[in-house]
């Protein structure tokens, strides 16, 4: 029983090692009328910001709202209009504003708030995705543009044909509006809007942090304490083990 006891405790604190470097990561999906694709937040590393975007995506704000602004090869931006089978398109109403959480870079694929000119604070209800390494710019400008999440799998496959999609300028904040089989001059429709039908938690799982250098840390780490589990684990049992080998020859 004190053998069970003590191997119990160790495993119990190689457990607690273990998930010391791991972190929590909230799943989201994107449901458009193009296909869809998942965002991976990043609830740790900006956890105001995650919050509130999960307040938008649980009160369904997001629900049939458009991507308004498209630049080749810099960024696709939605999270600010919603379509409701007519124009002029209402904004989406907006919370409080969130604090500035700029720890990651404007990478490919990487999710960040829009936000206000000059006013590093300003950030609501809009976002965009980075077509491109944009952290040259973005990661300085405006006191940085928060990243909280990043698009996984192979949903940059249907983020880039929604940046492929032409774009017209209809004034205001829809300069650069991407429509899809329109003809300028018409009113546009559901059938050429991008239109983000829903944005759903999908799945909410502790996962490792990313490796940080090319040296492997994490297997690193975790090739030790399989080490120092294979040095306790015999110097629990080597002596058990002599001990019942010196009784069964005892006379």
């Amino acid at each position: 029983m004190k053998f069970c006891k003590n191997i119990t405790i160790y495993m119990v604190a190689v457990m607690g090692l273990l998930l010391s470097f791991s972190t929590f990561a909230t799943t989201v999906q994107f449901e458009t009328n193009m296909g869809n694709f998942e965002v991976k937040l990043f609830d740790e590393a900006t956890p105001k910001s995650v919050e509130n975007f999960l307040a938008y995506v649980n009160a369904k704000a997001y629900d049939d709202s458009i991507i308004h602004r498209s630049v080749a090869d810099f960024v696709i931006q939605g999270g600010g209009f919603t379509y409701k089978g007519e124009v002029p398109l209402p904004a989406i109403p907006a919370n409080d504003p969130v604090i500035n959480e700029p720890v990651k870079s404007n990478l490919r694929g990487t999710i960040a708030y829009a936000k206000l000119n000059d006013k590093p604070n300003s950030a609501t209800t809009g976002w965009f995705i980075n077509l491109a390494d944009n952290s040259a710019n973005l990661d300085n400008q405006n006191e940085g543009f928060t990243v909280f999440g990043e698009v996984i799998g192979d949903g940059m496959k249907v983020i880039d044909e929604i940046a492929a999609v032409p774009v017209f300028n209809g004034g205001g904040a829809f300069t650069t509006l991407p429509l899809r089989n329109f003809t300028k001059g018409n009113t546009p429709n559901d059938a050429n809007f991008v239109i983000i039908t829903s944005v759903k938690v999908i799945d909410e799982t502790i996962e490792p942090e990313p490796k940080k250098s090319s040296g492997g840390g994490s297997m690193s780490l975790l090739f030790i304490l399989l080490l120092l589990s294979a040095f306790v684990l015999r110097g629990v049992l080597v002596p058990s083990r002599i001990k019942i080998e010196r009784s069964s020859t005892k006379k």
